[in-house]
């Protein structure tokens, strides 16, 4: 019996990397959008970094290198762990690195961090909701994913494995190295690295009951 699939099979979703079409284009585009604005939503909420960000702290603190570079850096080596997955990039490959970080920038320059407390909670929370679904339907896609998203996929398509336990394992394992190596956490990290894979999956099953044509 063949494992099923940890990704919906949607209407929408290319039979290939490069099969664009403007459904899956406006799909994928706006989900990244909806992606940028929740990690930007993070940032403002000033409660903590998201994991790979804590990751890339640490790694710049150990190395001497820029936080930019530690991210390049942290992509590329991810990018190796696809070699045995057998993944390929896409659009969603390239996209996944120019329309985030777009809208994180817009976001984080329109949406100035409140002084509320409660504010910030909120911020964090639906930054995270947002950020969650947005994964979801921008990898439903199937126009291809970003390096760390790759590596989820490709685990949960090799084992069998949900999107839910494989996502929260690795969140939890970025999140540890990034805090020994000096990285800053919170409680933005924590809630990130444990809920985030969870939400993914929630949303996996409400399109899959919606949409699915499997």
């Amino acid at each position: 019996m063949s494992k099923k699939t940890p990704i919906p099979l949607m209407p929408w979703a290319a039979k290939h990397q490069w099969q664009i079409e403007p459904t899956n284009l406006l799909i994928i585009s706006i989900a990244m959008a909806i992606m940028g604005i929740g990690e930007g939503l993070l940032v403002s909420a000033k409660l903590g970094n998201a994991p790979w960000t804590v990751l890339s702290q640490g790694l710049a603190l150990q190395t001497g290198m820029s936080i930019g570079w530690a991210i390049a850096l942290i992509s590329v080596i991810v990018l190796l762990f696809w070699i045995p997955f057998k993944l390929k990039f896409g659009l969603g490959t390239i996209l996944n690195v120019l329309i985030i970080s777009f809208f994180i920038d817009q976001t984080t320059k329109w949406v100035e961090p409140p002084e509320l407390l409660s504010t910030r909670i909120f911020y964090m929370i639906f930054g995270i909701i947002i950020f969650s679904i947005g994964t979801a339907f921008y990898l439903s896609c199937k126009l291809g994913t970003g390096p760390r998203d790759g590596l989820m996929v490709g685990i949960c398509q090799k084992y069998g494995w949900n999107v839910g336990r494989v996502r929260t394992a690795i969140e939890i394992s970025v999140c540890c190295f990034g805090i020994f190596m000096g990285g800053t956490f919170g409680i933005s990290t924590i809630l990130f690295a444990l809920t985030v894979g969870w939400i993914i999956q929630g949303t996996y099953l409400l399109l899959e009951r919606r949409f699915s044509v499997l």
